[in-house]
């Protein structure tokens, strides 16, 4: 039987998500018997091709229907786009008609994580709205605990609703301490809630 693992599906345009999703990934390992799968989506445009390749120049490959289908949670990931998320990862979550009619994607845990590059920057609405999909697959919605002792001293990103991070707007902040912590305790807590219901349901 295969492992099961936790979809870290995002979009990064300069590389800042890519690097949440990371630390999420970090967060997941921590839980035994649970694997980090990292996904991205491609760009889209007025022109997008419906042929792109399916392996990227870099980084994580593109995510297929399949990684969706068969996860046992999921963190979605987005820079902020005027409050909400970008649009190759809406293109891409506008394409899974197929497994909300199934019901494939129903009682798994999912968060969601987000960065931008002024302070605050529509975080906390950007990430509320990349909610309302998965609540409309029927996942089980967990955001971040104030358990969490970074999330009560971070001086730069971080929110109940899911990690997020400060770029700056020359996009040269890295993530800060509390930053990482959060993300990967996001990533911990999502791969723990995906591992105990996995079981429940044995």
């Amino acid at each position: 039987m295969a492992q099961p693992y936790v979809l870290v599906l995002y979009y990064s345009r300069h590389g800042k998500t890519e690097r949440m999703a990371q630390q999420m990934a970090r967060g997941i390992e921590k839980v035994s018997g649970m694997e980090a799968r990292l996904r991205t989506v491609p760009e889209v445009s007025a022109n997008t091709d419906a042929s792109l390749p399916a392996v990227p120049d870099s980084g994580a490959v593109y995510c297929s229907a399949d990684d969706l289908k068969h996860c046992a949670g999921l963190l979605l990931g987005s820079p902020t786009r005027f409050g909400n998320m970008a649009a190759p990862l809406k293109f891409f979550l506008d394409g899974t008609s197929p497994l909300w009619l199934t019901g494939a994607l129903i009682n798994k845990p999912a968060g969601v994580f987000t960065s931008s590059s002024s302070l605050h920057g529509g975080q906390e609405s950007t990430l509320l709205s990349m909610a309302l999909p998965l609540l409309h697959h029927g996942m089980v919605f967990a955001g971040i605990p104030y358990s969490e002792a970074a999330l009560l001293n971070t001086q730069s990103g971080g929110t109940p609703y899911g990690a997020s991070h400060w770029a700056g707007a020359d996009n040269n902040n890295d993530l800060s301490t509390a930053e990482s912590q959060l993300c990967q305790a996001q990533g911990q807590r999502i791969a723990s809630l995906a591992k105990a219901l996995a079981e429940a349901t044995v």
